[in-house]
């Protein structure tokens, strides 16, 4: 693949449970730095794509590109990118030192390099002094901030968010968008997004891909696909948030 290849590239990606298809050929690339976001109701397959693109489903026809290789069939821990969770994927009798260093210790990292690198995310997602606590002493923000450090430690060039501050109150989620915000510009960070909230999506992404049903339908930047919407769908869609 040439140096002109998005870093993230969905082709023609298919998922069939048994039961006829969930996805239907796919198609999406991410650019370098870009905030993308999927958009459309439970069951649309915006999970689906991502659970692919992580490596936690098997993809019954297509491919998963990302930085220019053929990700396909690589386990999920070989591939450079992270995902955060709406559910807090915390390991609850581990502290909060534990669960961002797993992924290094897993992989054989040296302690004092463990040490440095959970210091260096802690201070990232602003938790300094937090390494002892447990997740049941941390708030839902902080426990989102800690699952985005876990994310951060393993140095991705993706991260890919599902519903990741759905589940947090107005002022909870202004601080982690805030957070997601200022690491992208710090970092150069891309993000794929997964959300149902439109207000949520006009704030921080670049550009949208509306999903029904297990296609795209309409896809575009944030501002022109909200004002200046063409599907139907994407009209009641918006319509339905209003």
């Amino acid at each position: 693949m040439s140096e002109q290849t998005p870093l993230l590239r969905l082709e023609n990606l298919c998922k069939d449970y048994g039961q006829g298809m969930i996805l239907h050929h796919l198609n999406l690339d991410i650019e370098q730095g870009e905030f993308l976001t999927l958009l459309g109701p439970s069951g649309c397959g915006k999970t689906t794509t991502l659970r692919m693109i992580a490596g936690l489903e098997s993809v019954t026809e297509g491919r998963v590109w990302l930085e220019g290789r053929d990700i396909t069939q690589l386990p999920p821990e070989k591939r450079p990118l992270n995902t955060v969770f709406q559910s807090y994927a915390l390991f609850p009798h581990m502290n909060v030192f534990q669960n961002i260093a797993y992924g290094l210790k897993v992989k054989g990292v040296k302690k004092a390099e463990q040490k440095e690198r959970v210091e260096e995310a802690l201070r990232l997602v602003r938790l300094t002094g937090y390494e002892k606590r447990m997740p049941s002493q941390l708030s839902g923000g902080q426990r989102q901030r800690v699952c985005i450090g876990t994310a951060l430690i393993q140095k991705p060039g993706l991260i890919i968010a599902d519903e990741a501050v759905s589940a947090l109150d107005v002022t909870i989620q202004a601080q982690i968008l805030e957070l997601i915000a200022r690491l992208r510009r710090e970092y150069g960070l891309s993000y794929l997004f997964i959300s149902h909230d439109l207000n949520v999506v006009y704030e921080i992404c670049d550009r949208c891909l509306v999903m029904h049903r297990g296609r795209i339908v309409e896809q575009g930047p944030v501002e022109e696909l909200y004002d200046h919407p063409k599907e139907d769908y994407t009209k009641a869609l918006l319509a339905a948030a209003e």
